[in-house]
């Protein structure tokens, strides 16, 4: 799946709207573009995104509490304040009967509120999973206690969910897959720069940090650390980079487990399945020589040391909810040191995002009753349709591609499903028991509870009303193997959607989501999934030939897009992003041009013509600032360029936008010639 938002995206609604919506109205004082928050010196053809954004960012500096802060977060703010004020009604309904929805999604948040109890119990409170994994006498039983530690949410080592079968989309196979770091990207512990090396010796300060708030002696603690990082530095050297993984036929590998068994004989698996309470006979195994360097790894380690290394990942996974020095510490590597934020967000935001996490359905069900109106479901399907439409004609005019592929690409184009705002069907939550106690506990019942949700789909037919995002999410994404764009209710309200903005406005803005969204089908990994959303190829070799020249120009472009002293955009590991901004921004300029010949062309606003108006709405969207770390860590790991290369990486591609400026080679210190333009849809 594709997220629009990092953290995305990885990633609604338009003018067709006719009427407000309920509480997302916009007053008619707030108008969708606000000169105020631009800066007319500046030429647009020299800086399209502080054009349009140097005086929003001048009169919102980034608070404290974020490493990354814009558009997106301004929303969440937003939504965040209409979920408190439903919960806080949900917190005084006292006859909320034992078991209700109601009764869960209270007693979860006001044990995540309560800090004092948490820090009370403290280690306490998990020490039936400690004492548990001192109490091993052989490495045969590792099977089994990383079985039930991956059934409570903590992943030591590797993981496995259920998911489609990419080249059988009908059936749901258990899938395993490489993980058990405690940093964040593989390229941590190996890489010897200098951001790399203060990000490994702070997460080692951090290992001791934690072993001895859990009452190890400074020596004891020193002693875990270095067994701890031994074993996942020898992880991380045998997993895959985030650039070998976009290519999803390198981790398809289906095979028995039998087959598993055999190439990997220091590992019972079958003592790890039966007490996941799971029996299968084949699974996709995502990295087989991250599996392979595993099977080494368990003949090398003492069981010490594997014991050290489940231990931290427990207290790593609960140290959030175990009282305030071990979240404190937990703050201090995770968000300040890797990201730069200096200061802890309020308690009820932390509660509130931990409550959607874990029971978003709950939430989301009394949330879009309050704030999105089942009529506005019908309301957006119209604008898809106007996009859609866009799409097969920018398709249809393709020079480059053949009529065979073309045909196919259509075909897709008309299967795509689209959700919007909720699901037809909402969670179950009446298997899980949430109540008065340590609020880890409540943590671990609910990671346990999704856990088994989702293995009890293997085997099981396809379920293709499910959702992967929860509905307050602000957010949109697109799955390949489902071929469906979703969007939830949150992210359908200003600056994405104007309830009374103008056309111009509204395509620019939830228009190009909808079509980055699209775009993700048709993008260097989507392209790889057919209509029916199985792994297999349906292009012309030429074809593809041609797609991938006119993709290189995209990739040698932001390779060379300086965001930060010396440090470029990662041109490859951003491509698939950077095809669906492009595609999103050119199909729903398409998009508007065919509403704008049917419904009649109007006056400017503000000065702006409608052609530049959506330009400038797509360049609100993507402002933010941003800390440095949060961006260093952005531009190593993220698949989403910066908001500024999202702005300008683009709009100097297209030209409707060099039209729509009248910008030319003698206005523009940005001009890009035409032949060098990365033109793919």
């Amino acid at each position: 799946m594709n997220n629009l938002k990092e953290s995305l995206t990885p990633f609604i609604i338009i003018a067709l709207f006719l009427m407000a919506v309920g509480c997302q109205q916009q007053p008619k004082t707030d108008p969708p573009i606000r000169i105020s928050n631009m800066n007319l010196d500046i030429s647009p053809g020299d800086d399209f995104y502080r054009f349009v954004n140097a005086g929003w960012l001048d009169n919102n500096p980034i608070p404290e509490e974020y490493s990354r802060y814009g558009s997106f977060e301004q929303l969440a703010e937003q939504n965040d304040d209409k979920l408190f004020e439903l919960l806080q009604s949900i917190r005084n309904d006292k006859s909320a009967l034992h078991g209700s929805n109601r009764q869960k999604v209270r007693d979860f948040f006001n044990s995540a509120m309560d800090t004092v109890t948490q820090t009370e119990h403290g280690t306490k409170a998990i020490e039936f999973l400690l004492t548990r994994i001192d109490n091993i006498k052989d490495k045969n039983e590792l099977p089994e206690i990383i079985a039930s530690l991956h059934l409570k949410g903590f992943g030591p080592v590797f993981s496995l969910w259920a998911a489609q079968d990419r080249k059988n989309t009908e059936e749901i196979i258990a899938n395993i897959s490489q993980g058990g770091l405690g940093m964040s990207d593989r390229d941590y512990y190996l890489n010897d720069d200098a951001r790399s090396i203060e990000i490994r010796e702070n997460y080692e300060s951090f290992i001791e940090k934690i072993f001895i708030l859990a009452g190890n002696s400074p020596e004891e603690a020193s002693g875990a650390r270095k067994e701890i990082m031994e074993i996942e530095t020898q992880l991380a050297d045998a997993s895959m980079t985030r650039l070998q993984r976009r290519d999803p036929h390198a981790t398809y590998n289906k095979k028995t487990v039998m087959q598993l068994d055999a190439s990997m004989p220091a590992f019972g698996w079958d003592s790890y399945l039966t007490s996941l309470g799971i029996n299968i006979t084949e699974l996709n195994e995502g990295q087989p020589e991250f599996f392979g360097q595993f099977n080494q790894l368990l003949d090398r380690q003492t069981k010490d040391a594997w014991k050290t290394y489940l231990k931290w990942n427990v207290l790593r996974g609960s140290a959030p909810y175990i009282g305030q020095e071990f979240e404190k510490a937990h703050f201090d590597f995770y968000t300040r040191v890797m990201t730069g934020s200096e200061q802890q967000r309020e308690r009820w935001k932390i509660a509130l995002s931990t409550l959607n996490g874990a029971l978003g359905d709950a939430v989301g069900q009394e949330y879009v009753a309050l704030h999105f109106p089942p009529e506005s479901k019908d309301r957006m399907v119209d604008l898809v349709e106007y996009l859609r439409e866009a799409f097969y004609e920018r398709i249809e005019q393709l020079d480059w591609m053949s009529p065979e592929t073309k045909e196919n690409a259509f075909a897709k184009l008309e299967a795509m499903n689209v959700k919007i705002g909720y699901p037809d069907k909402w969670v179950d939550y009446s298997d899980l028991e949430i109540k008065e106690q340590p609020h880890v506990l409540n943590i671990i019942a609910a990671r346990e509870f999704n856990t088994l949700r989702n293995l009890e789909e293997i085997g099981q037919p396809v379920d293709r009303d499910k959702w992967f995002m929860n509905p307050q999410t602000v957010n949109a994404y697109y799955s390949p193997t489902m071929n469906e764009i979703v969007f939830p209710a949150a992210i359908l309200q200003p600056p994405f959607f104007y309830p009374l903005g103008d056309d111009a406005v509204n395509f620019g803005a939830i228009g190009m989501v909808i079509g980055h969204e699209m775009t993700h089908g048709f993008d260097d990994q989507g392209r790889r999934y057919a209509k029916d959303g199985n792994l297999k190829d349906w292009w012309k070799d030429e074809d593809s030939r041609q797609f991938e020249e006119k993709t290189k120009i995209l990739v040698e472009q932001y390779n060379n897009y300086v965001m930060l002293d010396t440090l470029t955009i990662n041109g490859q590991l951003s491509l698939g992003e950077n095809i669906a901004d492009l595609g999103g921004l050119t199909i729903a300029f398409h998009a508007l041009q065919n509403k704008l010949n049917r419904d009649g062309r109007p006056s400017e606003i503000d000065g702006f013509t409608a052609e530049q108006r959506f330009f400038i709405a797509y360049a609100q969207i993507w402002r933010n600032h941003m800390r440095d770390q949060r961006l260093m860590q952005q531009l190593s790991e993220g698949p989403h360029s910066p908001g500024e290369a999202r702005v300008n990486g683009i709009v100097y591609n297209m030209k409707e936008f060099y039209e729509a400026f009248a910008l030319n080679t003698e206005n523009t210190s940005r001009y890009i010639e035409s032949s060098a333009r990365a033109e793919i849809w």
